[in-house]
This record gives C-alpha cells, structure tokens and sequence, in this order.
C-alpha cells in the first residue's frame, strides 16, 4: 500500500481534525519495542513542526537500547508519572493510538484512553477494535513507522521529516521487518527507507544503536537460554525456550533483555515453529515464530489469549510454566500436521 492507497475518506477526515493546531498526545502498546516508539516519536516530531502541541505517552519505559531516539526525553511514561500520563491521554483533543489495536494493550492506561474524544488509529495487526474514529489499518505493511511515513506524505508533511524522525521511522521499520527479511518487506517498504535515507537516516547508526547495545547480563542471560533452557519439541519441527522469574533475576532482567530471543530457535535446520516462554508477575507471556505458511497468530488464538502476525504472534497463560508448556507440547503436533505442505 503507497501512501496513495491509504482510505481517501480517512485522509480527509484526519487533514480536517489538523486543520487548526491541536493539543494532540500519542500513545503505543505495553513494553514498546523499536516501531513503537519509533513512530511515535517520529509522528510527534512531524506534528510539532505542524503547529501541533504534542505529548507522547507511554505505558511503561523503553528498553535502553531505544532511548537514543530524538524526543525519547520528553516522552511521558505511566509508570513514573501515573496522573500526568493519563491526564496527557484523557485531555487531548486527538490521540494517536500507535502499533496496537485493542484498547487492552496500553494496560494501565486504558481507562483513561477509552475516555479521550478522539481517536486515530495507526496500525498493522489483525482485527482492530471498533473504538477508534478515524483508521490507517494495513496488516501487509511492515511495520506502523511505514504507515505513519505514508500518512504523513498523504497529508502533505513529508517534508516535515527531518534526519531525526528519519532515523526514528528507520529504526521501526528495520526492527519489525527483521532487517528487512520478512515476508512484508515489499518494494514500497525499500522506496520508505530509501526515502529516509535522503532525510538523513544512517543505517549503520541506527542498526549499532538497537542491534550492538548488549549489557554483559543480557548476553549471559541470552548463553543461558540456549545452552540450558531451549530444547527440541515435535520430532525436531520445533524448539521451546522457556525462562523463570529466577532466571531473570539471576541475571538482573530489565525490559527488552530478552527481546529476538525467540527468532533463536527458528535457526535450527528442520525447524518450522519457535517457542518462548517467560514468566511474568501476571503470569507465562508466550511469544511464537514461524517460517512459511504456519499461522502461529491461529494457534495462540485457540489456545493462549493470543494474536498478532501470521508468522509472529503472542499469547498468555495464567496457569504455571509446567502446565503452560504440557498444554503446549500436547497441542503442537496436530497444529503442525494441520499445517504440513
């Protein structure tokens, strides 16, 4: 989808809503990874330089390894600044709702999101909910940096992406399309980057940035998964990774710690599905990747609370690790034969 492509009527509703300058705040999902904040600091910058008074909101903070990016500094996050976040969400004019599409995924600031007037949706996932006034929803694109890159070219400020917002829609669009290997990376994906690059973006900055920025606890936690903790499931077509709250502990976990964990076990020769399993004070968080035509987002559906991308999705579990991975282990092999071409 160019940005030609974008729903015409939802172009126009959205250039109408930023006709005059607004008080707009931007919010994306729980545990953001490199699209989310990524799009939505670039979205801010863009908006800023519009006219817009604008504030981003975050349920809780980014990993480290995504705090380099322009604007990271302003961004309010909920944990830290509970009433100030949710004051920002429910008093906006406009909200953006960036990289998620159920009101859920924002957790503690649900509530206050559900009461803003106003609601844009941004987002490339399955099934939207129906509480957002005006939608960009494109589930071939590869990451939500792209859509906002194409959003703001409909809107006639793409000239307003300076090498910073570059860099921030780079950085989104190079971690959700997996370096630019997934199967929704396409040509209009390459056209985006390219464009970024001529606004400034510099590939191995970002890349060295995200990808090379390892504490020494990460890397032993990341030996102790694969040497301990990931094993071979379903005569060989899967792997399974599980991690304790001991696990974590050991090795001093912070968020994004144990982010690409999972695309590990998806190396293995002869494997078609990875699993991986952490436990999480609310319960066992499921993360699953596939190679071809495996629908993990169908699996983690019917089993696990769970959804996301065909070859990417995630799911949860209130029962304990033990009873999480026996009802894995017993349901995989007739998904898999299911699915066998």
């Amino acid at each position: 989808m160019s940005h030609s492509a974008l729903p015409a009527d939802q172009v126009a509703a959205l250039a109408k809503l930023l006709a005059a300058p607004r008080r707009i705040s931007i919010t994306t999902h729980h545990n953001p990874d490199g699209d989310a904040i990524g799009s939505a600091l670039a979205l801010a910058r863009v908006l800023e330089g519009a006219g817009h008074r604008t504030q981003v909101v975050l349920p809780n903070p980014a990993p480290g390894n995504l705090r380099w990016m322009e604007g990271y500094g302003e961004a309010i996050n909920h944990i830290d600044h509970k009433e100030t976040a949710e004051g920002a969400v429910r008093g906006a004019e406009v909200l953006f709702c960036l990289d998620f599409n159920r009101a859920d995924r924002v957790q503690g600031l649900e509530e206050a999101l559900r009461a803003a007037p106003v609601k844009v949706l941004i987002d490339h996932h399955r099934d939207p909910d129906t509480i957002f006034d005006v939608v960009f929803s494109d589930i071939t694109a590869s990451s939500t940096c792209q859509l906002v890159y194409d959003v703001a070219e409909a809107l006639g400020m793409g000239g307003r992406i300076d090498a910073a917002a570059a860099a921030c829609l780079y950085a989104g669009i190079m971690t959700d399309s997996g370096s630019f290997r997934f199967p929704s990376t396409t040509p209009h994906t390459h056209r985006v980057a390219a464009h970024l690059l001529e606004r400034g973006a510099r590939p191995q900055a970002v890349y060295e940035a995200i990808m090379e920025d390892n504490t020494i606890d990460r890397l032993r936690l990341t030996g102790l998964a694969l040497h301990e903790r990931l094993q071979l499931l379903a005569g060989g077509e899967a792997t399974l990774i599980t991690l304790s709250k001991h696990d974590l502990e050991r090795f001093n976990f912070v968020p994004g710690d144990t982010e690409g964990l999972v695309n590990y076990g998806l190396t293995v020769r002869g494997v078609r599905l990875a699993a991986f399993l952490v436990e999480r004070p609310d319960g066992i968080k499921i993360s699953l990747r596939s190679k071809g035509d495996l629908p993990v987002n169908e699996f983690l559906a019917a089993h696990f609370q769970g959804g996301g991308h065909a070859n990417a999705a995630g799911g949860r579990s209130t029962d304990s690790m033990e009873a999480t991975v026996a009802k894995l282990v017993a349901e995989l092999p007739a998904f898999l034969g299911k699915h066998r071409t």
